[in-house]
């Protein structure tokens, strides 16, 4: 369990941290207060789904932490190659779902319903990512 739960944790903080930066971008880029909107219900319900976890498994996922030990903290070069809020928004939007696949995966060793849960959030990132394109495209222009 306890790695589970180091899995979980990281999963977390990837996907709201992504989630966040795809937000930041609807809300000051965009302009788009629907999207900030739903954006941000992802978020907070992805972290509502990690506290059911917790609270079925009876353990707290940051206590397993780790990231002294962290093999894979490292950043790639990628990440320092983008030269657009498109760019960002794109590359975050994608951790989002790798990250909400992950939960949903291993979520599924502790709590099945809440691995329903993120597996309808992970549809739910996909369907924003595809509703911000146009908007996004337009920031190119700019």
């Amino acid at each position: 369990m306890r790695e589970a739960l180091r899995i979980i944790d990281a999963n977390l903080n990837r996907s709201s941290e992504g989630i966040r930066v795809c937000e930041d971008i609807a809300r000051f880029a965009l302009n788009d207060r629907p999207l900030t909107r739903s954006l941000k219900k992802v978020r907070q319900d992805t972290l509502r789904c990690a506290k059911k976890i917790e609270c079925s498994s009876g353990a707290q996922s940051l206590k397993f932490r780790n990231t002294l030990k962290d093999v894979g903290k490292k950043s790639s070069r990628r990440e320092l190659r983008r030269r657009t809020l498109t760019d960002i928004f794109r590359a975050n939007a994608q951790r989002a779902k790798e990250s909400l696949r992950s939960l949903e995966e291993v979520s599924k060793l502790l709590d099945k319903n809440v691995s329903k849960k993120f597996k309808r959030l992970r549809f739910k990132v996909y369907e924003l990512e595809k509703r911000s394109r146009l908007k996004l495209e337009s920031l190119l222009d700019n």
